[in-house]
Order: C-alpha cells, then sequence, then structure tokens
C-alpha cells in the first residue's frame, strides 16, 4: 500500500491533476471505501500513516515558479492545493498544532496582540491550537479573544543581554516544552517569530512531517547570493546548499521539531565553547540541519512575505513581515 502510494505521488508531478484525481478515486474505491469514516480518526494508525493529500498537489499548476524540490518535497503554492481536501483529512484524523512564539523585551508591546488575533482569523481555523507565549514579562500579554477549542498558556523565560542569544536559545526552550508537555498532547508543531502578522490562510495545507520556510529574500536569486555560514570552526558551516530557508517560521511532527531544536542547540552550545558564533545565529544553524536532513515539505514565500519585494508571484500573502525597529527594539 504504502508503495502504491510513492509511485502514484511520483507519477503525479509529471502527469498532473487529471491524473490524481483518478488515482484518488482508485484509491477510495480499492482501499478506503470498506473502512468506516468515523474508525479513519481513533484507531487506523496505517490509514492515518498512508493516506496523505498531498498526492492531490497539482504541480503543474504553476508554472511561473518552482512547485517540488530536487528530493521531491512539495513546495507550496496557491493554486496547487484543494483547501476543503487538506481541512477534511485532518479533521478527520484529529490534528492538532501547538504554536511556539517568542516575545521578550518591547518585542511583547509591539508585535505580540497583532500576531495572536491575526493568526485566531487565519492560522490552521477549524483545527485545535494551543499557543506557547514565553516572554520575560507574563503580566503584560494581552488578553485575546479565542475560538473553540484554541487555548494559551504564557511562560516566562530570560531576557539576555543580547538579542542574538535570545534568538539562538530558543531552540533549547523549544525542546524542553516539547518533552515536557506538547508531546503528550499535539501532533504537531510550529515555531513562530513574533515581528508577523497573518493576512491570509495559513491552513492545514502547510502540515507535514518536517516543514521548512524558503526565505522570500532569496527564493528568485542565484546559489551563490545565499547567506550560508562560511567558517569552517562553525557547526553551520556549509559551502553549498539547496535552498536558503527562513528561522521565523519551521514546523512539523513534535518529534522532528524537536530533533531539529535539539540538533541546533547542541551545535550552537559546541560553537559557545569554540568562542564561535554562526553568521545568522540559529537561522544559519537551522540551514544546515535543513541541508542534513531534508524537510518532507516548503512553504513558499507565500507563507512569510516581505511586502516591500516585487509580488509577481504571490497570490495570496498569508504571512508578512511586521515593519521593524531594529534601532530601538533591540537595544
Amino acid at each position: 500500500m504504502s508503495v502504491l502510494i510513492r509511485k502514484l505521488r511520483t507519477a503525479g508531478t509529471l502527469c498532473g491533476c487529471f491524473f490524481f484525481v483518478i488515482s484518488l478515486n482508485f484509491i477510495y474505491t480499492r482501499y478506503f471505501s470498506k473502512v468506516p469514516l468515523s474508525n479513519w480518526a481513533t484507531n487506523n494508525d496505517e490509514l492515518k500513516e498512508l493516506f496523505d493529500a498531498d498526492i492531490t498537489l497539482n504541480y503543474g499548476a504553476r508554472t511561473d515558479v518552482t512547485t517540488i524540490s530536487s528530493w521531491k518535497a512539495p513546495i507550496m503554492w496557491e493554486g496547487m492545493f484543494d483547501p476543503n481536501v487538506y481541512d477534511r483529512m485532518h479533521i478527520h484524523f484529529g490534528s492538532n498544532v501547538a504554536v511556539t512564539v517568542f516575545a521578550v523585551g518591547r518585542y511583547l508591546d509591539v508585535y505580540l496582540l497583532n500576531f495572536l488575533n491575526s493568526a485566531e482569523r487565519y492560522f490552521m481555523v477549524g483545527l485545535p491550537v494551543k499557543y506557547y507565549v514565553f516572554t520575560d514579562t507574563p503580566e503584560k500579554v494581552p488578553k485575546v479573544a479565542l475560538g473553540h477549542k484554541r487555548s494559551m498558556k504564557v511562560l516566562k523565560v530570560d531576557r539576555y543581554d543580547r538579542w542574538q542569544d535570545i534568538s539562538m536559545m530558543r531552540m533549547q526552550t523549544i525542546s524542553e516544552i516539547i518533552e515536557s508537555e506538547i508531546r503528550y498532547s499535539f501532533r504537531y508543531v510550529y515555531c513562530f517569530d513574533v515581528d508577523q502578522v497573518f493576512k491570509g490562510r495559513f491552513g492545514s495545507e502547510a502540515l507535514g512531517d518536517s516543514v521548512a520556510m524558503i526565505h522570500s529574500q532569496f527564493y528568485r536569486y542565484p546559489k551563490y547570493r545565499y547567506t550560508f555560514d562560511k567558517n569552517p570552526q562553525s557547526k553551520a558551516f556549509m559551502k553549498v546548499g539547496d535552498l536558503y530557508y527562513h528561522a521565523a517560521v519551521f514546523g512539523g511532527s513534535w518529534e522532528n521539531v524537536k530533533n531539529l531544536t535539539d540538533t541546533c542547540y547542541e551545535n550552537i552550545m559546541v560553537d559557545k565553547i569554540r568562542n564561535v558564533e554562526a553568521l545568522w545565529h540559529d537561522e544559519s544553524h537551522l540551514n544546515r540541519f535543513f541541508f542534513d536532513n531534508k524537510p518532507t515539505k516548503l512553504l513558499s514565500p507565500e507563507y512569510c512575505w516581505n511586502e516591500i519585494f516585487p509580488d509577481q508571484d504571490i497570490r495570496v500573502p498569508r504571512l508578512v513581515w511586521a515593519p521593524k525597529y531594529y534601532d530601538t527594539l533591540r537595544t
């Protein structure tokens, strides 16, 4: 069965949407018609693993952009997917999502409320979501009207003197909350920077085992312009890479996100012992991780867009960069 699914997915990248419709009809008729729908989200773990809405992706729908990676991971663009297919599947399978976001210092005052309010409007609508807000001032976290099966937990963290350390050390904090709590209640984890605003659907099509965000600044650039860490003394060192990823958004199953954060944290600490700091801090380590451990799904720049860039490829800006005030917020 799993071999069949893989063959269908591979063939689909070549034959397009028509093949997928026939393939799905075949799968439903041959394998799923005898399985009560009520069983899908409860006791049939094999079906949860084998049925993947990504087989419905129409890779040929967007000829203006790259829709699949060299290792056959889909790159999610508007026009490639039917959101209803993904939503129905994840609702039936009982998918749920834990969100981590850090709002330390003045980042809380400037960004957190807009991030949370916009997430409630656009992020994983219809699925259970819990926001884990990490801050040095829990008493200042604003009240937000949360939807059905949506909740929030505020956790106090230390504030480091340098913003670079806040950024890097979040990897340890995310790993710890996954180990102590998230793994027992949530299938998926998404990690966000707080200085962003949701403006369009950021839905269940973005869920996957290991999800990386293609950096909007670099997706049209030649590889020689990617800003990988070039210091051989750093654990983030890379001579070449596949793509350049943005650390403002990453996610996946709790197991894979924990593996990512553990690996990045361990490598950051090795660098500290060596008195080395990667060029772009945790983002450099994240890029090295995804080079060594290929993500299974890639998010197009729609999912983390800078509105100052030319937007000829962006049909739906889903999450956008908020205005940056580095001179004041990072002081």
